[in-house]
């Protein structure tokens, strides 16, 4: 047992366990005098709008709907090096990265874009539009990305294959969307002088918040599983032969089910590891949340040291700890700061506190050609917006592992009408709940769109209001009431949509001097990644040691991060 943060690394014990109050409060008197307040300076001009960045992942499949084998287009530029268009896991993994925007719909702009340029140089191929994968042909069928000979593209390269030994493949065939926000600088001021906190210094008190928002988040997240949920449903080559869980059920000749599901991604099935399980980051503090990182990339894991980093002259993995690196954190959201040189993510928290979050657990709605819409795009900033200003104690460890079970129950039968959660001790329906939640999100509401023309985030929660009651209007239940009209296989559904899809995104235009630039980028990244490779002059192993005595290093004395 890795054992709950505190023990191995001694980390902040008290800061773990946090206050004694905890659960959802009702609609209070603080939080609507909060929104109020909030909502006349906005509309003064007090503060601006939310930042927001889309990175979204595609598989590019063939038109039978199979996993591709050809290396990532040279057309779209290096995947090492290219700003906006890069890989995940595999070369056949697409990744879109937009830039930050102040509106949602430039973001989604900008990412139909990168859409229609790559639909320029992929011929035959397509963009999958499903969170699950393309039918697959073993653990091989996904080729691991390479990134070239530079020491960071190898270790890019490695990092890949300790995940292949550690977890296999076939996981890292799954895509989603990541959703990047940061709340306006402006408004940090206006809430450290509401709070009676300009003792903090604005860095730690904007972490301190920051984190008030990732624990309300992580209590609530299962509503954004159960809205936004889309794969319910997988192809049966994504499973070893023969090995089908009781959950699912057979469709069709190679299609399996989960009748009530909302995510497969999101479930035990996905992005799950019960060596990180016993990590048990549950976002009290800043503090916290890195030490018991920095314990992970730092602390030998016995399995993993069966496995063998090398293998005679060939890399295995990059070490054999709990984490090889802290990207391999698997979590529904992460809080994010952009990185130096010679600086991991953790070491940039550190030393800067929290600049933006990360929403990693929706999936990508098949029906979308970009898998998500700015009116989703529009409730997720609601929904962040009430996380930051509802009450938010620290989470202690019984309601950790509630937070846990809660979401493991949406994710496999959210849609199921017997279907109860637990709060505070008594079991309620995701409806029931669902709108309790839905009142106080109408009233942060109020707070974004006092800085716009219209109500777009008022009408986005309006919007989505029915399917809390009707679990057939969400993405998972249309994606199997599709299946079961048409008695169809998941494949052929999504291939399907994938015609439709590059179809459309052919037909439109491209902004031409986008079109350009983005032209240019290809040229400049691959010129990039050469001088990357000529500049080294270490090896691999030097180079590998030198990363990682300096990530076990603090960068700075962090100060206390309190519950502002």
């Amino acid at each position: 047992m890795i054992g709950r943060p505190g023990r191995p690394a001694r980390l902040d014990r008290k800061a773990r366990r946090g206050s004694p109050r905890h659960g959802v409060h009702a609609l209070s008197d603080s939080y609507s005098a909060t929104v109020s307040h909030l909502a006349g300076l906005a509309a003064r001009g007090r503060f601006g709008r939310l930042r927001r960045g889309l990175e979204k992942e595609g598989l590019r499949v063939d038109r039978a709907g199979r996993i591709v084998s050809t290396p990532h287009p040279h057309a779209l530029g290096s995947k090492l090096t290219h700003p906006h268009i890069t890989t995940d896991y595999s070369e056949a993994l697409l990744e879109y990265i937009t830039p930050v925007y102040c509106r949602p719909g430039d973001a989604l702009g900008f990412l139909a874009d990168l859409h229609r340029f790559s639909y320029r140089h992929l011929g035959d191929e397509r963009i999958w539009p499903a969170s699950m994968p393309a039918r697959l042909d073993g653990n091989d069928s996904v080729a691991i990305a390479d990134y070239g000979s530079s020491n960071v593209g190898t270790m890019k390269h490695v990092y890949r294959k300790g995940l292949d030994v550690r977890y296999g493949r076939i996981m890292q065939a799954i895509a989603g969307i990541h959703y990047n926000v940061s709340l306006p600088d402006e408004l940090w001021d206006v809430l450290r002088e509401r709070d009676a906190a300009t003792q903090m210094s604005l860095d730690d008190y904007r972490s301190s918040r920051y984190f008030g928002l990732i624990r309300n988040f992580r209590r609530h997240s299962w509503l954004l599983l159960y809205l936004f949920g889309a794969s319910p449903a997988l192809d049966r080559s994504f499973l070893p032969e023969g090995n089908i869980p009781d959950k699912l059920r057979p469709h069709a000749r190679e299609t399996l089910v989960s009748p009530y599901a909302t995510s497969l991604r999101m479930s035990d099935l996905g992005y799950q590891n019960k060596v990180q399980e016993q990590l048990k980051i549950c976002f009290n503090s800043l503090s916290n949340y890195v030490g018991t990182l920095r314990h992970a990339i730092s602390t030998p894991w016995p399995a993993y040291e069966a496995l063998g980093v090398t293998d005679g002259r060939d890399w295995r993995q990059l070490n054999a700890n709990i984490l090889q690196i802290e990207n391999e954190y698997y979590s529904d959201i992460r809080p994010k700061r952009v990185t130096r040189s010679n600086e991991t993510p953790s070491q940039a928290l550190e030393a800067r506190g929290v600049e933006y979050i990360e929403v990693r657990c929706l999936d990508l709605d098949p029906f979308l050609p970009l898998g998500i819409d700015e009116t989703r795009l529009r409730f997720i900033d609601t929904f962040m917006m009430w996380c930051l200003l509802a009450d938010s104690p620290w989470i202690p460890d019984d309601e950790c592992d509630r937070l846990d079970d809660n979401r493991r129950l949406v994710v496999e039968r959210g849609r199921d009408p017997a279907l109860r959660l637990l709060q505070n001790g008594h079991y309620r329906s995701v409806a029931d709940w669902g709108r309790e939640i839905f009142a106080e999100l109408g009233r942060a509401a109020e707070v974004l769109d006092a800085l716009e023309q219209g109500s777009p985030h008022a009408d986005a929660v309006a919007a989505f209001t029915p399917w809390l009651a009707d679990p057939s209007l969400t993405p998972s239940g249309r994606l199997l009431a599709r299946l079961e009209e048409t008695g169809e296989e998941f494949v052929d559904f999504a291939s399907s949509l994938a015609e439709e899809h590059a179809e459309r995104l052919r037909q439109e235009a491209i902004d031409p001097a986008r079109a350009a630039t983005f032209e240019q980028m290809v040229e400049t990244s691959h010129q990039q990644q050469r001088d990357i490779e000529a500049a080294d002059t270490q090896r691999f192993e030097q180079f590998l040691e030198h990363y990682f005595a300096s990530a076990r290093e603090p960068r700075v004395a962090m100060a206390s991060q309190g519950n502002a």
